[in-house]
């Protein structure tokens, strides 16, 4: 059993993890990586705002449920503008917790899409290449709408 993390941005607090909790129910997004496993959600919370201040500290309590893998949320990629610091989330938690990370939990809503896909938000992205399991097919990001 992989046992997961989700941190989300700040500006989300208030989120229910409505979109999260069905892509990892679906192994949708972020999450088609446990298409064929069992996984647990030990840990759920915000990065505590610009510029992060929760990230110093978050990923140890999940640690501490046994958390193997910590997920930065969609929010953090679609947000306007998309997270600042989600490079450096990237290379911090690692380095300082020894955790895998990987960027999104749920697809990208429709929605999002257009307009960052008008914006080139993405190309400018270090992590472009993470984004393909979040970018999904046309039905799906409307289905997340």
């Amino acid at each position: 059993m992989k046992k997961i993390g989700i941190i989300i941005c700040d500006r989300y607090r208030s989120c229910a993890g409505g979109k999260c909790f069905r892509s990892l129910r679906a192994r949708e997004g972020g999450f088609a990586r446990y298409r064929d496993q069992e996984v647990e959600l030990v840990g759920f919370t915000s990065c505590g705002g610009c510029p992060g201040g929760n990230i110093e500290n978050a990923p140890e309590e999940m640690l501490k449920n046994g958390a193997e893998v910590i997920h930065l949320a969609t929010g953090l990629v679609v947000g306007y503008p998309p997270c600042p610091y989600l490079d450096y989330f990237e290379d911090f938690i690692p380095q300082k917790f020894g955790v895998e990370v990987v960027i999104g939990t749920h697809p990208i809503p429709q929605k999002y899409h257009w307009v960052h896909e008008r914006l080139g938000t993405w190309s400018e992205m270090r992590n472009r290449n993470d984004l393909t399991e979040l970018l999904a097919d046309d039905a799906t990001r409307r289905a997340y709408d």
